[in-house]
């Protein structure tokens, strides 16, 4: 199972439903780093240092320093968006197909079903 490394701006409620499906999360304040203020760049270094993937909601400076780094050990970006459960069982299928996630970044998405009004949500490698 992959070990997820949260960001500060990532709901509690959504580590403790990967903690409840098995994974090892640690948080930004179980690891001592939260409210100082840390860049980013940072994050992910310290998530890669620990062979953790960061996990985060944080979209668009994730988006980035995925583009710009040249080695880290993967990147989720969740939606902001209240129903958790359904968010992190889509993440939760995707990552039981999965090794590593090495160097990827992986977006967890909504979007309408084919002819309902209903949403979904959906994995995207970028």
């Amino acid at each position: 199972m992959i070990d997820l490394y949260s960001n500060e701006n990532f709901p509690i409620d959504m580590v403790l439903l990967l903690r409840n499906l098995g994974y090892d999360v640690l948080t930004s304040y179980d690891a001592g780093q939260a409210n100082q203020g840390i860049p980013d760049e940072n994050v992910l270094a310290y998530a890669t240092e620990n062979n953790r993937v960061v996990i985060t909601l944080n979209r668009q400076d994730f988006i980035d320093l995925h583009r710009s780094s040249e080695n880290h050990n993967g990147i989720i970006i969740c939606k902001d968006d209240r129903n958790y459960t359904d968010q992190v069982q889509t993440l939760h299928t995707y990552l039981e197909t999965q090794d590593s996630l090495q160097n990827r970044l992986i977006r967890v998405l909504k979007q309408n079903r084919p002819k309902s009004s209903q949403q979904t949500f959906v994995t995207r490698e970028y």
